[in-house]
């Protein structure tokens, strides 16, 4: 009988209160989850922390920010206690979400090195009953300051359509920067000089934008400080002429069956004439993917000057179409669309060679929709030729080509009606007018002489 009333002895009282002991003496730190945007602190500057334990629930919280041994408070919170037998409580917190405003200029903190400090705490027996406690230093940077910059060009001139050059110096690394263009940002790159603070910067204006276009050169550092510095530049107007296409019979039925869209050529077939609601589709739709694809491939480029010279234009070419001319397709005398001609089309004699406008890299050698048979050459610093139409391409992607070198021959793949080449020049990702690349001396007073006068200025 006694070993029967000892035994639930045990079981009612010993059991319960060693239950109690192992679950209050639990050893589990808080959890804390700290997202910082960066460790560059700005005025902006916000931290995010989610904290649990789901154990003894949380006891307190301070989040401080520390530098030179001067110390600021961001948060500080005391969490309420269940009392001794929480096992049931539903008063304890298990879990609590911050966002933290850092606030570093307002603390009197300088720039430069700085330390966050989280301290998080349960409510465990352990340690004298100050529970298990989480600690952590991360270290972060305060830069409060922008960056500096200075534009060592003076000159720049610019029409809708073209293209120009801005040559700048940076005093820090680790900044991004450029050109902007309105929207549009043109990545500036080191390289070109010996100096690597020194950056060049090829910016264009599209056939939409004209004289009023802002322009300025743009550095962000790490922080996301900005540093925003107009120069000086004049923007010409210019105006583009306006071709009437008629879209024939004849040319549907030649050019129409070479496409492949996939699923939608059966969605066609239910028209009153499926070739021309499959031109129709390809001059719109498929244009823009293929305008897309060749666009994306400048923005990959080397941060070295291949070229030299002024580009050459087809060998005894005529002119058959100019840059952006507005095209109106007509099809039986009715206007059925419109397009912008993002090149200029030389014609010779069929199957002519094509040579490499300039010096560079091979970056694009395939058939791709509207354009055909296409070639692009990375010049360095974000400027690539492209040639299209081709009947033949003689390269391949990753070959360097010197200007003169035959790289394929002129065709009507695509959509060309005839043999031609179609020539354009990009920067970046904007089709730029190439009639401005075939004069030396459009390339010499915007872009050589600039080089010239950068690198003969002493201490840059």
């Amino acid at each position: 009988m006694k070993r029967v009333v000892s035994l639930v002895l045990f079981l009612v009282v010993f059991v319960p209160i060693i239950w109690v002991l192992v679950y209050k003496f639990e050893g589990k730190k808080p959890v804390v989850d700290i997202k910082l945007p960066s460790l560059y602190l700005k005025k902006s500057y916000e931290m995010s922390l989610d904290i649990t334990d789901h154990k003894t629930g949380l006891r307190k919280i301070i989040v401080s920010i520390i530098q030179k041994g001067k110390e600021k408070v961001l948060l500080k919170k005391q969490y309420e206690s269940s009392g001794f037998l929480d096992l049931l409580s539903d008063v304890k917190t298990i879990k609590d979400s911050f966002i933290i405003p850092v606030e570093s200029w307002k603390y009197g903190m300088t720039d430069g090195e700085a330390v966050i400090r989280i301290i998080a705490s349960d409510y465990s027996w352990r340690g004298w009953n100050k529970g298990n406690i989480f600690y952590i230093e991360k270290k972060v940077i305060i830069d409060s300051k922008p960056p500096r910059v200075s534009v060592l060009t003076k000159r720049h001139n610019i029409q809708r359509s073209g293209t120009a050059l801005v040559i700048y110096k940076l005093f820090e690394e680790n900044i991004k920067s450029g050109v902007k263009v309105g929207d549009n940002f043109f990545p500036g790159h080191s390289g070109l000089f010996e100096n690597k603070n020194i950056y060049t910067a090829f910016f264009a204006l599209n056939h939409m934008q004209g004289p009023g276009s802002q322009i300025s050169v743009v550095a962000e550092d790490l922080a996301g400080n900005i540093t925003k510095r107009g120069f000086y530049h004049y923007i010409r107007d210019k105006n583009f002429k306006t071709d009437v296409l008629n879209i024939s019979d004849r040319f549907l039925g030649l050019k129409m069956p070479d496409f492949d869209v996939g699923t939608k050529n059966g969605s066609f077939q239910e028209s009153k004439n499926p070739l021309l609601k499959k031109f129709l589709y390809i001059n719109g739709e498929v244009r823009k993917n293929n305008v897309e694809t060749i666009l994306s491939v400048p923005r990959i480029t080397e941060n070295k000057k291949y070229w030299d010279g002024r580009f050459l234009r087809l060998r005894g070419s005529a002119r058959r179409a100019g840059f952006a001319d507005r095209r109106i397709y007509k099809y039986k005398g009715k206007e059925i669309d419109r397009a912008v001609h993002l090149g200029v089309d030389l014609a010779s004699t069929a199957n002519a060679p094509v040579k490499a406008g300039n010096s560079g890299r091979v970056v694009f050698a395939q058939f791709i929709g509207i354009f055909g048979n296409t070639i692009m050459i990375d010049h360095g610093f974000g400027l690539c030729s492209l040639y299209s139409h081709l009947s033949q391409i003689s390269v391949t992607k990753g070959d360097m080509v010197k200007r003169g070198d035959d790289i394929g021959f002129t065709g009507m793949t695509g959509l060309a009606g005839g043999d031609h080449l179609h020539f354009s020049m990009i920067v970046h990702n904007v089709f730029v007018n190439p009639v401005e690349w075939w004069d030396n001396s459009w390339i010499k007073n915007n872009i050589t002489s600039k080089i010239d006068f950068v690198k003969q200025v002493p201490n840059q």
